[in-house]
């Protein structure tokens, strides 16, 4: 019989609560996000209560934890996520993707990774569309690069066609796993002013690139950003502040010199979450 179990998903809870009161063995539970907030079903409710120790990925998902499920706070601990630090490393633009989509090497390239999911809207993409207008009155030849496929994608072309960014924004599909670095090298910024997210590893991966980062200030980039220091944070319903955020980081004039060093800005976010740290953390746990 295992000494733990450890369930990497909220939805697994209820089985290792069973095996808890049937076998005796002790659980905890790693906490993301939207799968633990707002709960009502109460065989989920039920596991986080019975877990030994929930391991909330960001101090925003452990605060709602406790606000909307009445937990210990002394059972609700942080594991901030990690990133794979031998993958997502800094480069210069690839060549194969500048081809691909018609762009080139000079041009101000904004990306973001999501799902296109009509239930994750959140994600903030829809934001950058609007904002979108703004941004090309002042940058020209700023281009879009929305990675991601799901059932949102007929919106998302209706706002494209809407806003009449059809010769400035890329909608890419599914790209597989191998590209996506050279996906976060293309970029100039990596955005995704969101509004629900639990942490957001995209946040790392971009970093760990050496690229400036924009997040929504209400949510897990908060912390993934580490308040502002990593990245900049914006109000992710207003849509000026977007804007306005996005040109200045791509003019090279957001006061933030950090994020114009890709490789200190790379050093500082292996600092406080590459694996080492997780390992350390973990263990401290154990």
């Amino acid at each position: 019989r295992p000494d733990l179990i450890i369930t990497t998903h909220l939805n697994f809870a209820p089985v290792a609560d069973q095996l808890k009161r049937q076998l005796g063995m002790p659980y905890w539970v790693v906490a993301h996000g939207v799968e633990a907030w707002n709960l009502s079903n109460s065989r989920l409710q039920r596991a986080l209560h019975h877990a030994d120790l929930i391991l909330a990925v960001s101090h925003y998902t452990r605060d709602r934890l406790l606000q909307e499920q009445a937990l210990d706070p002394a059972r609700v601990v942080v594991l901030p996520n990690t990133v794979a630090s031998d993958r997502f490393t800094p480069g210069s633009k690839p060549a194969h993707l500048l081809a691909r989509y018609g762009l080139t090497a000079d041009q101000s390239i904004i990306l973001t990774v999501a799902r296109l999911s009509s239930g994750e809207q959140y994600k903030g993409y829809d934001k950058i569309l609007a904002a979108l207008p703004q941004i090309r009155q002042r940058i020209p030849q700023v281009h879009y690069l929305l990675v991601g496929q799901g059932a949102d994608q007929a919106r998302v072309q209706g706002l494209i066609k809407a806003h009449q960014l059809e010769d400035c924004v890329t909608l890419t599909g599914f790209i597989p796993d191998g590209e996506l670095a050279d996906h976060y090298r293309i970029c100039d910024v990596f955005a995704m002013p969101s509004k629900g997210e639990g942490f957001g590893i995209v946040y790392l991966e971009a970093l760990a690139c050496g690229k400036p980062t924009l997040g929504g200030n209400q949510d897990g980039a908060i912390n993934a950003l580490c308040q502002g220091h990593l990245g900049v944070l914006v109000d992710p319903d207003d849509i000026d502040q977007i804007a306005t955020a996005l040109v200045e980081i791509l003019r090279g004039t957001y006061p933030n010199p950090l994020l114009y060093q890709p490789e200190l800005l790379r050093e500082k976010v292996l600092a406080t979450y590459g694996f080492a740290r997780f390992q350390s953390t973990l263990a401290s746990y154990l």
